[in-house]
């Protein structure tokens, strides 16, 4: 009878403290610095949340239809994708909630996922629309095949979006172009198709990267009015023309790089708009014509890259003569020569590789054959002039031809060569 008083006491221990088997049992991860040991080669679900916890938190809803979509995990990642605490998930980072966020309970949201190189394959889910607060997408080196959700659109704070070097596919994501804040987009190394729409490059983007897809069709003419500082199109499949707006706008952009697609025609004179370009990369197209002299007044270009056209004429002083340049690449054209000054590249240790050309004594040229069977029977492009020459120089009078106000140097409108 002394005993008695001990059961009243077992049985509120009992019901005061949850049994570990709720969330604790066999093949459930040991983690060592996020990494995952499992007991078992098992899948285990994720457990559900206690029945006396809230409601699942919109994130977590998002994140656990995600991690059900992924069907291969090499590296363990989704291990620590285990019970409501999404901020403990390894490559899912918080921070305390806009300010303009009307609930003050919330202490943290997701505002970055960082998966790059995680040996991941899967999809994407709509359900990752959930996570509002996203700032930064990084995915890059995974295995993520299909399309992009259209809901992908409904990301309010995103500015990063980097779906690089996997394997989705389909049309250019045009949700992509609705997110508000967006600032940096890579697409590059995937599978995408079809035409690139002319609002990616009215939209607000600091660098564009769409190389290595099968984009095709020809580069819109927006692409000039874009203020990204890079824009990648090369290893695609564009065609026809460089639009003729070719650099009466992008003033800021700083990198281009057009090299493996089938662009032709001739190199519009606009090109010399590009006053802060660095680095021009035209390489392995099917271009024709003459150089522009508009290429002098790029002062600032680092590297630029013509080779494996079908150009024509004389490599000339102005273009030779740029002061910051490092690297000159003409080889596998029909050039016909060039000035003393381009042969000076060599003491100003300037890479510059001229094979493959039409140039009479020069090294590894082209066998006389071939340069008589020059395409447009050498013809250089039919230009324009307008009213002044060429000024680079600030303070230059502005060229006013053909209603053209505002134009920083007097320029001659390209057209193809006749053959």
């Amino acid at each position: 009878m002394q005993i008695l008083w001990l059961f009243p006491l077992l049985a509120f221990l009992h019901l005061s403290f949850p049994r570990s088997s709720a969330y604790i049992g066999i093949g459930v991860g040991v983690g060592i610095n996020g990494g995952g040991i499992t007991a078992t080669t098992q899948p285990q679900a994720p457990p559900p949340p206690s029945t006396s916890d809230p409601s699942p938190s919109r994130e977590y809803i998002a994140l656990q239809a995600w991690k059900s979509a992924i069907t291969e995990d090499l590296s363990g990642i989704l291990a620590s994708w285990v019970g409501p605490d999404v901020c403990s998930y390894r490559g899912v980072f918080c921070s305390d909630p806009p300010e303009d966020m009307s609930s003050s309970t919330t202490s943290s949201v997701v505002a970055g996922i960082d998966l790059n190189h995680a040996n991941l394959k899967g999809s994407l889910v709509k359900e990752l629309s959930l996570l509002t607060h996203l700032s930064i997408i990084h995915l890059n080196s995974n295995s993520f095949s299909g399309i992009v959700p259209d809901s992908f659109q409904e990301f309010q704070y995103l500015s990063e979006l980097d779906l690089s070097n996997n394997l989705l596919s389909g049309p250019f994501p045009t949700a992509t172009l609705l997110i508000p804040n967006l600032k940096y987009l890579d697409l590059r190394f995937n599978s995408f198709s079809g035409e690139v729409p002319d609002e990616v490059f009215e939209k607000e983007l600091d660098a564009i990267f769409l190389n290595n897809n099968q984009f095709g069709g020809q580069i819109p003419m927006s692409i000039w009015g874009s203020p990204a500082t890079v824009i990648t199109l090369a290893n695609n499949k564009f065609s026809g023309s460089i639009p003729f707006s070719f650099g009466y706008t992008g003033a800021g952009i700083r990198e281009i790089l057009f090299l493996n697609n089938k662009l032709t025609g001739c190199i519009p004179e606009g090109l010399g708009y590009l006053s802060d370009i660095e680095v021009l990369d035209l390489s392995f197209n099917s271009l024709t014509g003459d150089l522009p002299d508009s290429l002098s007044c790029l002062t600032g270009m680092e590297v630029l890259n013509i080779a494996h056209n079908q150009l024509t004429g004389e490599l000339s002083d102005l273009v030779c003569d740029m002061k910051r340049l490092a690297n000159l690449t003409v080889s596998y054209n029909f050039l016909s020569g060039f000035s003393q000054d381009c042969a000076k590249l060599f003491f100003r240790n300037v890479g510059f590789d001229f094979a493959g050309n039409c140039i009479p004594g020069g090294h590894m040229q082209r066998p006389p054959p071939e340069c008589m069977g020059v395409p447009w029977g050498g013809l250089s492009c039919l230009r324009i002039p307008f009213t002044k020459p060429i000024a680079c120089a600030a303070g230059a009078i502005m060229g006013q031809a053909s209603g053209m106000v505002g134009i920083p140097f007097n320029l001659h409108t390209s057209l193809p060569p006749v053959p």
